[in-house]
């Protein structure tokens, strides 16, 4: 389940490796291992019942999906969501099957609360430890470029800045002169790309690079051929790189392969799994809320004149147009082809209205709009459609954002970029944090984003 939780998008699949053998292990075995640790605690025998649970458990959590080149705040927060959502997934499953009554609820607990702490520990020795190990004899591949441009620097400095790849950058192949080429910094130049394929041989290397233009193709072609007297394994980093990849990874169409450079998240599985957490965390939610939406709705009601609730034209997915309901919070009701934002101290705004704004109690009908299917708990906030016509044309990659279906919440707001957009340097922002969610989507991550919001909502100074 972990790995489901969290695809970190990707073009390339590295090969077997030390790192990706202990990052595909080391989660679901720590697991199990805090698991049988807490029923021995209790005097527990591990019975029948408990390697069950444990099966279950590794099952649900291999492969690990936690990467070590990750920053640490990552990785602490992946793992406490990765944790939540196994938690309730199992538990309910538990609680629906009645299988949780053949463990003493003492020894779940201490597992639930104990197992995070013990992930985020091993995470840490792992990070201490397998550089030293990787160090250690042959452990590291030997790995070279061929083309000394943007997309190979970029590769070679992820090979010298990254120990958990496992591989010793050696130097670059390209045939222009010096003073054509970037500056490599202290990165070795090894000679022209007819020398490659004897290099290779002589130095036993185990991996080639190509990131050479799509315009040379003969050249490549030829290189092929030259390598084809080697047993290096070769990739290709194409230079289609030069563009922001959203969910960027190979597909084929009747078996002919095909590269996406732009797609949405949530195909095959994930569509569903990302619909199905909408809808009954929708349901779950307005069941709570009820009473609080009828006192908002007699607060609107009773503040000023007008209906209560708002409705906005606003771009859905694929960018057609849906209507988005809020509660009213102002005097007036813009939908038109202009729409000013609202502003601090704006005078629109009625005096229960910047309550319900500050607290954002005024976006909870949208959760009927989750029901509905036009919209999503967390997503790229939408913009209403006045404002997209607008910033479609200044800010790039604005219309990418609309790939998914919009949020009651997202990673922008959770980031400090909620409320007045009023430059376009506050709305770029916006949209790089937009994003970097389609890039790196999870049910970890949206649970994230929730849990941040929940956080926010009483102190947050943005909204108004």
């Amino acid at each position: 389940m972990f790995a489901a939780l969290d695809k970190h998008p990707g073009f390339f699949r590295t090969s077997f490796t030390l790192t990706g053998f202990v990052e595909s292990f080391l989660d679901p075995l720590v697991v199990i291992g805090v698991l049988f640790a807490c029923a021995l605690a209790f005097g527990e025998r591990v019975a029948a019942p408990y390697v069950i649970l444990g099966l279950l458990s590794f099952s649900l959590t291999f492969p690990g999906n936690i990467h070590f080149h990750e920053p640490l705040r990552r990785m602490v927060r992946k793992t406490i969501t990765n944790w939540l959502l196994f938690v309730v997934i199992l538990g309910g499953f538990g609680y629906a099957s009645g299988y949780l009554s053949f463990f003493p609820e003492p020894v779940l607990m201490l597992w639930a609360s104990m197992t995070p702490l013990a992930l985020i520990g091993g995470q840490l020795l792992a990070r201490m430890v397998l550089p030293r190990v990787i160090a250690i004899g042959n452990n590291q591949r030997l790995a070279v470029v061929a083309g000394l441009n943007d997309m190979g620097l970029g590769v070679a400095q992820q090979f010298v800045a990254n120990p958990y790849l496992s591989t010793r950058f050696l130097g670059f192949f390209d045939d222009r002169s010096r003073d054509r080429l970037p500056d490599p910094g202290n990165l070795p130049m090894l000679g022209g790309l007819g020398q490659l394929a004897e290099y290779v041989k002589q130095h036993h290397v185990e991996a080639i690079y190509l990131a050479l233009p799509m315009a040379t193709q003969p050249r490549i072609l030829r290189l092929l051929d030259d390598l084809k007297d080697t047993t290096a394994s070769i990739y290709f980093v194409p230079d289609i790189f030069v563009t922001d990849l959203i969910q960027g990874r190979m597909d084929n169409v009747g078996g002919m392969p095909v590269v996406a450079v732009c797609e949405t998240p949530f195909t095959g599985l994930n569509g569903v799994a990302k619909r199905l957490s909408d809808v009954l965390l929708s349901i779950l939610i307005l069941i709570l809320i009820s009473p609080v939406m009828l006192a908002v709705a007699a607060g609107v009601k009773l503040s000023s004149p007008g209906p209560v609730i708002f409705k906005q034209r606003r771009y859905g997915l694929d960018g057609k147009e849906i209507v988005v309901y809020k509660f009213r919070s102002m005097t007036t009701c813009d939908d038109g082809a202009v729409v000013r934002q609202a502003s601090r101290n704006d005078k629109r705004i009625t005096p229960f209205g910047a309550f319900i704004r500050r607290t954002s109690l005024d976006e909870l009908p949208q959760f009927f709009n989750v029901l509905q299917g036009r919209m999503s708990i967390v997503g790229p906030r939408p913009h209403a459609v006045a404002h997209n016509e607008t910033y479609r044309k200044l800010v790039k990659g604005y219309m990418v954002r609309h790939k998914v279906k919009p949020g009651i919440t997202g990673w922008a707001q959770v980031n400090g970029y909620r409320g007045e957009t009023e430059t376009i340097d506050k709305m770029e922002k916006r949209i790089e944090y937009d994003l970097e969610y389609l890039r790196n989507w999870s049910l970890a991550m949206d649970l994230w984003i929730v849990i941040k919001t929940a956080l926010l909502v009483i102190k947050d100074r943005q909204a108004y």
